[in-house]
């Protein structure tokens, strides 16, 4: 891809030094899912995942639902959205956005990716920006399962706190069931559908790209924020199981009681009534 092409919001140049170009990334989590199964916005640059020149620019389409536009006008970007919303299953509102810059540096040695600052690239190829694009996607969809792990941990820690100040526990079951339904959702997009451990596929074809990839890992801490994100799911799944083991023991001991006062009544009234027989 040609560099000039791309090249968007590049700053003045002066007499003495010409700044680098730089390009606009946007991603874009439109929703659980993106079907893109025979969509024609653009030449088709990658199938895995499904890459086109769109304009001057890149979209990449990523099937968890995230969408990174690279090098696009703003009135660009919305009629592609607008376009791609007829294949968003699971719709979200707002979108989960991230935005990155990427710069050119011409070195490859020079391949850095400074704190808060901009991605330097020693070109802006295919291959690199797809690279990026898989980072900023991982980050994005991950940065929208945290939120949801999150709200699950806000709902259980009342019923933690009940628990421990005054021995009960919360009489929703289903409300509990559901939490469980949450993370497991949550465990089975960052297992499945998003896979942010595994490298993207262009790397099989172009090993040499694997530091840049790693440096892409560790700027947007994909392998920390997995672990946390794990560790956090576990913590869900064993607090849910274990309130609802208690309630079920709970309702176990009523029914037991309830048992036990029916059949005394019974045993009381058939005294009652050989009672009353021999009188």
């Amino acid at each position: 891809m040609n560099a000039d092409q791309l090249a968007v919001g590049t700053a003045p140049t002066s007499p003495k030094h010409e700044a680098a170009p730089t390009l606009r990334i946007r991603a874009l989590m439109l929703g659980e899912r993106i079907n893109a199964s025979g969509l024609e916005i653009g030449t088709l640059v990658s199938s895995t995942p499904a890459a086109f020149r769109v304009h001057a620019g890149l979209a990449v389409i990523f099937r968890y639902g995230v969408v990174v536009l690279i090098g696009l006008l703003p009135s660009e970007e919305k009629v592609l959205v607008d376009n791609l919303k007829s294949r968003v299953t699971g719709e979200l509102s707002p979108y989960e956005e991230e935005i990155a810059q990427a710069q050119l540096c011409n070195e490859e040695a020079a391949e850095t990716i400074q704190p808060g600052g901009p991605i330097c690239l020693a070109k802006f190829s295919d291959d690199r920006l797809l690279l990026v694009a898989d980072a900023l996607a991982k980050s994005t969809s991950l940065a929208r399962d945290e939120r949801r792990v999150a709200a699950v941990f806000d709902v259980i820690e009342p019923f933690a706190r009940e628990l421990a100040e005054h021995g009960r526990t919360p009489r929703r079951r289903k409300g509990i069931l559901q939490l469980i339904g949450n993370a497991l959702l949550v465990q089975q997009r960052v297992a499945g559908r998003v896979a942010v451990a595994e490298k993207p596929d262009v790397l099989w074809e172009k090993p040499e790209l694997d530091r840049l990839y790693s440096r892409l890992e560790d700027e947007y801490e994909l392998k920390e924020r997995l672990d946390t994100l794990e560790h956090k799911l576990a913590a869900v799944s064993e607090t849910a199981n274990a309130l609802t083991d208690i309630i079920d023991t709970q309702r176990s001991l009523r029914l037991e009681i309830a048992i036990v006062v029916l059949i005394v009544i019974e045993i009381a009234m058939g005294c009652f009534q050989i009672w009353s027989g021999t009188h």
